[in-house]
């Protein structure tokens, strides 16, 4: 029975096959053992030389790190084992002895480590990050698909901005140029139009000449939109849709999170009512900390750890100055200096993994300010129709990925959260 790693359990005493690679050996004497790795976990396997051939017994000093080999041997239990499991060999087959692995068991540099990234998602802890990634996104589409909202696709290649176009990546386009979407956004909220709750998946990608940990040029967001929404359904919404992600790894990611040394205890906190402050009483918060703030301009990092340091879940922070905030966002009736915008900021020093708000709904009011953000008309007019047929108040946010799968880890880089970093100084592998 050829099976994996993740499934041992359910062959105790049984005889199987696993297909995996050399994670490390030892010898003691007539034993010697074998760290298997198979893409599911790891395993130890125990060569004795009593119960195998002189051929398999000799492997033990010549297979090498990240050698492959298909192992059959017995289910055992061993609660000493990673696993709780361990296989008594019969046999070892080997596919290909491995050069000497240039990412051994000892410390490497990071940029070491990021120039054979194709290389260190094998290593434990990377394995364990991206499989949270991927309940992650896994939690994303089941919490919208059974929300009832709609999966829109929008396009990566635009011919208009959405924040500007100082963060664009430009490329010629045939005759004309068009931008790598920052993103799908105003795609997403001419398909709410048509189905009423939709969210738009997929990367997104800003020119940012950033080198901070929580950067990268190319990301994946989840982005809903809703018609018939205004600011206050917008960020409930956004908590249950944050708790629902939550809740799902920690029930679904124990082993990850225990390989990562993540103290889960911070992350059971994370349950609905969130807080929600105005930007001003974040700013009145930054002032009585004694941080040199200037009012109207946007958080820093630094800003927002202080920020969320006060609270023991998710902060959302709404009502920003309008100027500060893009031309799409509607402002607030009671006050019109203020955009009806709302970030979510992560506990923990990780920073806002949420930015979004209620969207203008007015044509003439959109145009004023499209006007007013020296943009062109014309990419937009497309955009404008929306408000000129059957316009409605709606609402809609933006999720990063990786900030979000960094916090839930514990991880203080984004760029071990995405399989293949894109940050400003490289692009490979």
């Amino acid at each position: 029975m050829t099976t994996t790693i993740k499934q041992l359990k359910d062959f105790d005493g049984q005889e199987v096959t696993l297909n995996g690679w050399v994670y490390n050996t030892r010898s003691i004497g007539k034993i010697w053992f074998l760290i298997l790795r198979d893409g599911t976990g790891l395993v130890q396997c125990v060569v004795v030389k009593a119960e195998t051939d002189e051929t398999i017994f000799k492997l033990g000093s010549e297979l090498t790190q990240e050698s492959s080999v298909t192992v059959t041997g017995t289910v055992r239990a061993e609660p000493r084992s990673v696993g709780g499991f361990e296989l008594g060999v019969t046999n070892i087959k080997v596919h290909q002895i491995a050069d000497e692995y240039p990412i051994s068991h000892k410390e490497h540099g990071t940029d070491f480590l990021m120039n054979n990234r194709h290389l260190w998602l094998r290593s434990k802890n990377q394995n364990a990050v991206l499989r949270v990634r991927h309940q992650v996104v896994k939690a994303t589409r089941d919490f919208f698909d059974d929300n009832g909202f709609t999966l829109m696709d929008s396009p990566i290649l635009t011919g208009n901005s959405v924040e500007g176009t100082s963060t664009l990546f430009e490329l010629d386009y045939f005759d004309r140029s068009a931008y790598l979407t920052q993103s799908g956004q105003l795609y997403g909220e001419a398909s709410a139009m048509a189905f009423g709750k939709i969210y738009v998946f997929g990367p997104t990608f800003r020119a940012e000449k950033s080198k901070t940990r929580r950067h990268l040029t190319e990301f994946w967001m989840v982005e809903p939109e809703m018609a018939y929404c205004d600011l206050d359904e917008n960020m409930d919404w956004a908590e249950k849709y944050v708790s629902y992600v939550i809740q799902w790894c920690l029930d679904h990611c124990k082993e990850e999170l225990k390989v990562l040394e993540r103290d889960t205890s911070l992350l059971e906190k994370v349950v609905p009512p969130f807080p929600r402050i105005t930007y001003d009483e974040a700013a009145k918060i930054l002032k009585e900390k004694g941080v040199d703030f200037e009012y109207g301009s946007d958080f820093g990092g630094s800003d927002e750890t202080i920020i969320s340091e006060q609270f023991d879940r998710p902060v959302m922070i709404h009502r920003w100055p309008a100027e500060i905030k893009a031309f799409y966002m509607k402002r607030d009736t009671e006050n019109e200096d203020l955009s009806l915008g709302v970030d979510m900021i992560a506990p923990e020093g990780f920073g806002e993994i949420i930015g979004g708000g209620q969207r203008e709904d007015d044509h003439d009011t959109l145009l004023k300010r499209i006007n007013e953000h020296n943009l062109p008309i014309e990419p937009f007019q497309w955009y404008l129709d929306l408000r000129k047929y059957g316009s409605v108040p709606h609402s809609g946010f933006g999720l990063g990925i990786e900030r979000t799968v960094g916090w839930i880890c514990g991880t203080k880089h984004v760029r071990e959260t995405i399989p293949y970093p894109r940050t400003m100084n490289r692009i490979e592998p």
